[in-house]
């Protein structure tokens, strides 16, 4: 059975401040919802044509780069290329390898990459790289969170309990020694009010809960269908009260018509004020649910955030990425067989250039 549409129907003119906001966020949090079914669909699916579409296109590209390397070890130890040739194919080789091992886990290249390298080989060059990164995460930990950020509420914090204090003749402390301040009656006032919001917001949910539990616990039903059919309905409705989903409940007391169109209309505008805080919450949880899942999505595809916002765009990018490698597979192979001969390797060495902060000395 389909969820019931929660929706204050009275024409949007006669609708209250509060009906209005209601009506927006029920309409927000079922698009989230909707979209994030949706994305992790075809992330489901994109997972799976990367083992049968994407995978193979990848050795076939990590074996073609492969082969680049060896064509490119025995064209070095040729008589016929010169020096500044043997530094730039110096340097392929490397790249190359480097790629190969660290990315393909083709652990047999690492006697190439060692017979090149300036540094002491690839176990010495990632060695340095982690000590490096290491030594980052130790400065980033002496100096706090604040370190290599800016923000603006942080600055003026410290400037209210060192600068401001010192200006003023009061005794700088340090982080350990400061007191904290006692706060005003009016900051007391507002953490009541938002305590007594939450109790109430949490009492209005839980009236909808004791409503269901009152009408559909199992325990006292005799006919044995019944008392299946209740304990299912129980399930749904105790996993909905724990996440204090409140749009769930009300969807069930429509679907299992213990409310109907006209009571969402005359909700007292306070229950919808307690109801709407509940919304705003739940609607920001899955923002962030969304956001994590295009994170996921990114981090497997590297993908541009713009291009992997929404499950089209997902989809599309995947298409392009195995394109993309179809298309250098193809040129590899080609490139391969131009390379076998050493006049070709040099044309291709002569328009080839180092970047400038990777070159030699």
């Amino acid at each position: 059975m389909s969820a019931k549409i929660v929706q204050i129907t009275k024409v949007r003119a006669e609708q209250t401040r509060s009906q209005k906001e209601f009506n927006r966020l029920v309409k927000k949090i079922e698009t989230l919802e909707k979209s994030i079914v949706e994305y992790r669909e075809t992330m489901t699916k994109i997972q799976q044509r990367a083992l049968t579409e994407l995978e193979p296109l990848r050795k076939q590209y990590f074996e073609q780069r492969a082969q680049l390397v060896y064509r490119f070890d025995r064209a070095y130890e040729s008589s016929f290329f010169k020096k500044n040739e043997k530094e730039k194919l110096t340097y392929l080789i490397q790249d190359i390898a480097f790629e190969l091992i660290d990315t393909a886990r083709m652990e047999e290249f690492k006697p190439i990459y060692d017979k090149y390298s300036h540094e002491g080989g690839y176990d010495a060059v990632v060695e340095e790289v982690e000590r490096i990164n290491n030594m980052f995460s130790a400065f980033g930990a002496d100096f706090g969170e604040d370190v290599g950020k800016h923000d603006p509420e942080k600055k003026t914090k410290n400037w209210e309990t060192t600068e401001h204090q010192e200006a003023f003749g009061e005794p700088h402390q340090s982080r350990g020694q400061r007191t904290q301040r006692p706060r005003t009656q009016k900051q007391l006032n507002r953490e009541a009010k938002r305590e007594l919001e939450t109790r109430a917001g949490t009492k209005a949910v839980r009236t909808i809960y004791l409503d269901l539990v009152k009408a559909f616990h199992p325990d006292r039903e005799t006919d044995e269908s019944e008392k299946d059919r209740k304990t299912e309905i129980m399930q749904r409705v105790t996993e909905a009260y724990e996440r204090n989903d409140v749009l769930a409940l009300l969807r069930l007391q429509l679907e299992l018509e213990r409310i109907d169109q006209s009571h969402l209309e005359t909700l007292a505008e306070t229950h919808l004020k307690y109801y709407n805080k509940i919304l705003r919450e739940q609607a920001q949880e899955l923002e962030g649910e969304y956001e994590q899942l295009q994170l996921q999505a990114r981090a497997l595809g590297g993908q541009s955030a713009y291009l992997i916002s929404n499950p089209f765009g997902l989809e599309f990018a995947f298409n392009q990425q195995v394109n993309e490698f179809k298309k250098t597979v193809k040129n590899l192979k080609k490139d391969l067989k131009d390379l076998q001969y050493d006049e070709v390797v040099r044309a291709f060495l002569k328009t080839y250039t180092i970047p400038d902060h990777e070159r030699y000395t």
